[in-house]
């Protein structure tokens, strides 16, 4: 069983390493859109779309964060830990939704502009 318990914590750092990542990633590219955005002259892209590809990338990371909780939750022996985790999961799982709610809330509308009217 030590084994597994080991496997366990290489996996919840591998899950928060992901996560990390993604989030660094979506922010550094979101600087970007924002410093490009503030610069006159070149291509330009559109403010919702800078936030809108951030939002993306803040809800895989949260999603593979909210993964290595519940593993680590199966590893917690003490109440306290798994009472946070618990507090911390439900935090992420709604900050989730409502990004995900806002994503599709925002693809619709730029459908509905893009789309040509007959």
């Amino acid at each position: 069983m030590n084994w597994l318990k080991h496997a366990t914590e290489i996996s919840i750092v591998f899950l928060n390493s992901l996560a990390l990542l993604m989030v660094v990633a979506g922010s550094v590219e979101a600087l970007v859109g924002v410093v490009r955005l503030v610069l006159p002259g070149g291509a330009q892209p559109e403010g919702r779309e800078v936030w809108l590809r951030y939002a993306r990338w803040l809800v895989a990371g949260l999603t593979f964060q909210l993964g290595a909780d519940i593993i680590e939750t199966s590893i917690t022996t003490e109440w306290e830990a798994v009472a946070r985790l618990g507090a911390v999961a439900i935090i992420r799982t709604f900050l989730n939704f409502f990004l995900d709610r806002d994503l599709a809330e925002i693809r619709e509308r730029h459908r509905a502009v893009t789309q040509p009217v007959i």
